[in-house]
């Protein structure tokens, strides 16, 4: 979906496919065939973004033989759907049954997180509409906090360098600029805006800039104000913005309260969970471990990462960061031009809800999605922003 900010700028909202498993480009078709063509019919539209996932075995196929690459842009066009971002966060088997902390490998000291990372810009420099010069891609920040040194960080300071080198080339053989969003998350060496400054900066390249995932920015209860401002002043780029919204529960310590969240503590994902205390943010690895006696503080409020469906969140006692992600949003284009051009809606764990609240059809799925789209195309426009054709 394409917007037109005031400034005169288009603005591209999609959702985010890792919601749909598939590690080979077999079920990356059958997704477009019958996940996304779907969520674009019932909102009536002619065209849909989408914020393709691609796992490295899907990738490399592309990679390896231009027919199949060919073949993909042809089924996008024929289905209705554009590519401007990719997800390049998850490696691959992000459809397991148990992905937890594997999703954090290989991370960036690791040289098959740079190639993959390469993989993944080459293939959206061929993707990108013809009238889009600009594609993003999302990937994780820097590395999951344990066994990351001093090493390991200027192994990645040295891989994310030579990616700005190598975007570098490939805009001037395709035209097509390419950007790098590190995305901040709990758990992770950088875990919160505050955090990707200094590595960011370090880099030197407006090719890497930051990724501001509306879910975590408030697990880790960062206010939206204080967070684009500390990058605008450190002059780090926001090439891309993740709507989702997370679990927040204002009184944990009530009975009524554990048993509402205990609902959402799955075997499938992390959940990383946080509460503000006079000695600053204290957290865990995961909900479950949250609710297992004394780990986590209970006098204050508890946000948890766990994406919920934007236009639904939880019954009470339980609620979402929705209000989090309507200020973000409101910061990143509501002014007078946009901080980014590309917004995504990812709320992947719509297979992770309670087992009531999850879509038990692909029809229902659709329709879930498109209500999130719904949504966030209204405050879209809301903000002064025109939906274009």
């Amino acid at each position: 979906m394409r917007f037109r900010h005031p400034d005169g700028s288009t603005v591209h909202l999609s959702y985010c496919t890792n919601v749909h498993p598939a590690e080979t480009l077999e079920g990356v078709l059958a997704q477009l065939r019958d996940h996304c063509e779907p969520v674009r019919k019932r909102l009536g539209r002619d065209r849909l973004g989408i914020g393709l996932w691609l796992a490295k075995g899907a990738a490399r196929s592309l990679i390896n033989d231009p027919v199949q690459l060919r073949g993909l842009k042809g089924e996008l066009e024929r289905r209705g759907l554009e590519v401007v971002t990719l997800n390049g966060f998850p490696y691959e088997g992000f459809g397991a049954e148990e992905v937890k902390y594997r999703v954090y490998k290989p991370d960036w000291a690791d040289p098959e997180r740079l190639a993959h990372t390469t993989d993944l810009a080459r293939l959206l420099a061929s993707l990108l509409p013809d009238d889009v010069t600009e594609g993003s891609v999302s990937t994780l920040p820097l590395a999951w906090r344990t066994a990351f040194d001093d090493a390991s960080a200027r192994t990645a300071h040295a891989a994310l360098t030579t990616l700005a080198e190598r975007l570098d080339a490939l805009e001037e053989l395709t035209g097509k600029s390419i950007r790098i969003a590190l995305e901040p998350e709990p758990g992770c060496t950088v875990e919160t805006t505050a955090d990707a400054i200094g590595p960011l900066t370090d880099v030197a390249s407006a090719r890497i800039g930051i990724c501001v995932d509306t879910c975590h920015l408030a697990t880790s209860f960062e206010d939206p104000a204080t967070a684009l401002r500390a990058l605008a002043e450190a002059g780090v780029t926001i090439p891309k913005a993740q709507l989702s919204a997370a679990l927040h529960a204002e009184h944990p310590h009530l009975p009524e309260v554990r048993e509402a969240l205990a609902a959402f503590a799955e075997p499938r994902f992390l959940h990383q969970t946080r509460t503000r205390t006079a000695a600053g943010l204290r957290g865990t690895d995961d909900l479950e471990e949250a609710l297992a006696g004394e780990a986590l503080p209970d006098g204050a409020p508890w946000r948890s990462h766990f994406h919920v469906p934007l236009h639904a969140p939880p019954a009470p006692p339980l609620t979402s960061t929705l209000p989090v992600l309507q200020d973000t949003l409101a910061r990143l284009v509501g002014g007078p031009e946009p901080l980014t051009r590309h917004l995504e809606v990812e709320t992947y764990t719509w297979q992770a809800l309670p087992p009531e609240l999850r879509p038990r059809s692909r029809g229902r799925l659709a329709e879930g999605i498109a209500a999130e789209l719904t949504l966030a195309r209204d405050l879209l426009v809301d903000l002064g922003l025109k939906e274009l054709p």
